[in-house]
């Protein structure tokens, strides 16, 4: 049977996630799936991945099976599978570098980090010793550092890498220069929705530009109770997440809208909501006979869980390209699955290309 061997780097809520859905998907035959954007690719399916290495900094996560781990503090995420076999895999220190805000020390510990009072492991070694085939990174936003440590780390160790995060690796021709020359592949920059903000802000911008109605001017709101939204109170660990969503949505359009036009980005934490995550959307423009039209939409969605379709997917195509030794920058899996892929397409594009590339024998 086939499997893909997956370390994870960072087990906050979208590795919680990623890794209960994996079990989930085990038990759920393809009549009754929902949720996967592709059932099996490659001759992988969901429950094909084995995770066989963690990596995350919190004293109530270190040292303890991944089982475990994925359910501590601050983790406050969905329950999708609670019940997840021991898997063997005790969590390991990672580097802290700067993937803990400092403002976070404001907070009760139940809502921010706590660091373990553990020397780090030796990342590249336990990547070898584990057999890993593919690692996948969810360090919080704002961790440029940290991003590229395990980006390096894959390198060296000779594992492809799938960059969730909004540092940009995939994006960045310094990085893909060095993942094409040692044969790895790599995806990403960070991770897209099914439905979420930015796919949903996509959309309704083709759909302007394809009904001929110009868009004057548009925002989208973001607000949510997780870490990942109280890691980003510090505006200055914001800048790539909103070029990230920013250029998502330009990149639709002919002529891309002055800067004063166009407002994107997380905006509040609000730690009752935990990881549910709230976008108000508005949209500006003219149709026929240079009339207005105001368009605003309020979306409600389970933020973690609706990543993890998107990971999955790339993950296994991630390997699917180490096992036809095609190295780099994945384009179409990065286009479909991120939200600053080092080529922007169109989303139905790149579902085409993901396709072709899955069909290929």
């Amino acid at each position: 049977m086939k499997k893909i061997r997956l370390a994870v780097a960072g087990l906050g809520n979208c590795a919680s996630s990623l890794i209960q859905g994996i079990e989930y998907y085990k038990h759920v035959d393809e009549k009754d799936c929902i949720g996967l954007m592709h059932y099996e690719i490659g001759g992988y399916r969901a429950g094909d991945i084995d995770i066989v290495a963690a990596f995350d900094i919190d004293a109530r996560k270190v040292g303890r099976d991944i089982s475990q781990a994925i359910f501590a503090m601050p983790n406050c995420t969905k329950v999708i599978y609670p019940d997840v076999p021991l898997k063997g895999v005790e969590v390991k220190m990672g580097p802290v570098l700067d993937g803990v805000a400092p403002h976070m020390a404001n907070y009760p510990e139940d809502k921010r980090f706590v660091v373990a009072d553990v020397e780090p492991c030796h990342v590249r070694r336990e990547l070898q010793d584990s057999g890993a085939d593919v690692l996948v990174n969810y360090m919080p936003v704002g961790s440029e550092q940290a991003t590229c440590f395990y980006a390096q780390s894959a390198l060296d160790a000779g594992v492809g890498f799938v960059n969730c995060m909004p540092v940009f690796i995939a994006s960045n021709p310094e990085w893909s220069q060095k993942f094409q020359e040692k044969g790895i592949p790599m995806v990403g920059d960070d991770i897209k929705s099914q439905i979420g903000a930015t796919i949903v802000h996509r959309a309704l911008t083709q759909l302007f530009k394809d009904r001929a109605c110009v868009m004057d001017r548009t925002y989208q709101l973001n607000i949510g109770g997780n870490t990942d939204f109280l890691n980003m109170l510090n505006r200055e660990r914001l800048k790539s997440k909103k070029i990230s969503k920013t250029e998502a949505v330009q990149s639709i359009l002919d002529v891309p809208l002055a800067e004063d036009d166009i407002h994107i980005g997380p905006s509040d934490y609000v730690p009752w909501q935990k990881d549910n995550k709230v976008c108000f959307l508005r949209m500006e423009g003219r149709i026929f006979g240079d009339v207005p039209i105001n368009l605003e939409l309020r979306l409600s969605v389970e933020d973690s869980p609706n990543s993890g379709g998107c990971s999955i997917d790339a993950i296994r195509v991630c390997k699917l390209a180490m096992d036809r030794k095609v190295a780099g920058p994945l384009l179409a899996i990065s286009a479909y699955t991120m939200k600053h892929p080092p080529v922007q397409y169109p989303d139905e594009v790149a579902k085409e290309m993901v396709d072709r590339f899955i069909a290929v024998r």
